[in-house]
């Protein structure tokens, strides 16, 4: 039989770029502390506005912050059916392809390990990174790349439905319960009421599994608690997260035209706003990013559509790409870009520090000292991907 010629490599689109990069750069950009620049002018409405954005909610809620978790996550599943493509047009083989999955997903959990590691006396074996928790539910999406949307959707309801079911029959704290081993109070402020006490920190099903799967690790001392309330089993609505982005990566990659796939975002994005908040106001599932709710999963997912809609839209249907390239830069190297900031930011400020001054960053004074430093880190740290951009030198994974 004739070989068949491959087809054309696949181009990379450029507004998912983009909203990558934007997404990196909000986590690049902890390095600016706009907590310590409100700190420094408490009167100041706007550097509190910033500091909130810049910052996890404590519990039910979101800000922007909260947003670059499950954006990272679901334009993974964006992505996806453009590897799947590329991959397809340099004739790999199924049996190629999951080994490349199962060899990826194992990567991402062992570069999220590490990277929490890097100020611990030993290997710090946690597994609520999102580079980890990518890993852990990979090899799921993958399967799912080769399924059908119906599929897609009903295994996004049975991933939600049934990860709501085990926290809700997981019981509340009862009279005697010991909370001093959940680092949190029977009073505090952000706990929940009622049925939706389901979900509260650490008293839920996702903490008590962790007691147990994270005590099999070697560990300085025992486990008791995540102090942010964050928990390993979030893999599980994460990647539902990252199925919505296989969907909307499918309608991106086969789309008829631009405005059938702006009004299909729309409508799926208006339709996951309503049910999260009708879950969240009735108390059913409240919206929380720390344990990845299902409400969240939805929630989020309705931003990540808004947001990829409104790049796709200015970046390729306006065609205004040029706007955008220094967030391309950062997004066509996103891993990359994670190793840099959570490595070289303390280098880059002590570099300067030696080499520079040691008050290099008290130039407009003592409340905008972390501006500057976290200005000068992400001009370095972005000079760098550039001149791999450039190279075309890209870690993938």
């Amino acid at each position: 039989m004739k070989d068949l010629a491959p087809t054309p490599p696949i181009q990379r689109v450029s507004s998912v770029d983009a909203y990558r990069g934007f997404v990196m750069f909000l986590m690049m950009a902890e390095v600016l502390r706009f907590g310590n620049v409100a700190e420094a002018f408490p009167e100041s409405a706007f550097w509190a506005f910033m500091e909130f954005q810049q910052s996890h909610v404590p519990w039910v809620g979101c800000s922007l912050h909260d947003l670059i978790q499950p954006s990272f996550s679901f334009l993974v599943g964006v992505a996806l059916p453009y590897s799947l493509a590329s991959r397809a047009s340099k004739q790999q083989t199924t049996p190629e392809m999951w080994f490349h999955t199962i060899r990826r997903s194992l990567i991402l959990i062992l570069l999220g390990i590490f990277l929490r590691s890097m100020h611990a006396s030993q290997t710090n074996f946690t597994f609520e990174d999102t580079l980890t928790q990518i890993g852990l539910g990979y090899p799921f999406l993958f399967a799912l790349a080769f399924a059908s949307e119906k599929i897609r959707w009903s295994a996004l309801a049975v991933i939600l439905v049934a990860y709501a079911v085990v926290f809700a029959i997981y019981p509340l704290p009862g009279p005697f319960f010991d909370w001093t081993e959940t680092g949190t109070t029977a009073d505090w402020e952000h706990n929940l009421s009622g049925f939706a006490a389901h979900w509260n920190k650490n008293t839920n099903a996702a903490w008590a599994f962790d007691r147990w799967f994270m005590n099999l690790f070697p560990r300085e001392k025992a486990f008791h608690f995540n102090g942010g309330g964050y928990s390993t089993l979030s893999f599980i609505p994460t990647l539902g997260t990252m199925i919505l982005g296989l969907i909307a990566g499918s309608w991106l990659k086969s789309a008829p035209s631009s405005s059938w796939l702006i009004r299909r975002f729309a409508i799926t994005a208006a339709i996951l706003f309503v049910v999260a908040i009708l879950l969240n106001i009735t108390g059913i599932n409240p919206i929380v990013k720390r344990i990845w709710t299902p409400a969240w999963t939805l929630f989020s997912g309705g931003w990540c559509f808004v947001l990829l809609a409104a790049f796709y839209f200015i970046v390729d249907v306006k065609n205004k790409r040029s706007w955008f390239v220094p967030l391309i830069v950062i997004g066509t190297n996103s891993i990359a870009a994670y190793i840099f900031a959570h490595t070289i930011d303390s280098f880059i400020d002590q570099s300067f520090r030696i080499n520079i001054s040691q008050n290099y960053d008290l130039i407009f004074g003592e409340g905008f000292k972390t501006l500057v430093s976290g200005a000068v880190i992400l001009l370095i740290e972005w000079w760098i991907l550039y001149w791999m951009y450039k190279k075309k030198l890209f870690i993938r994974i």
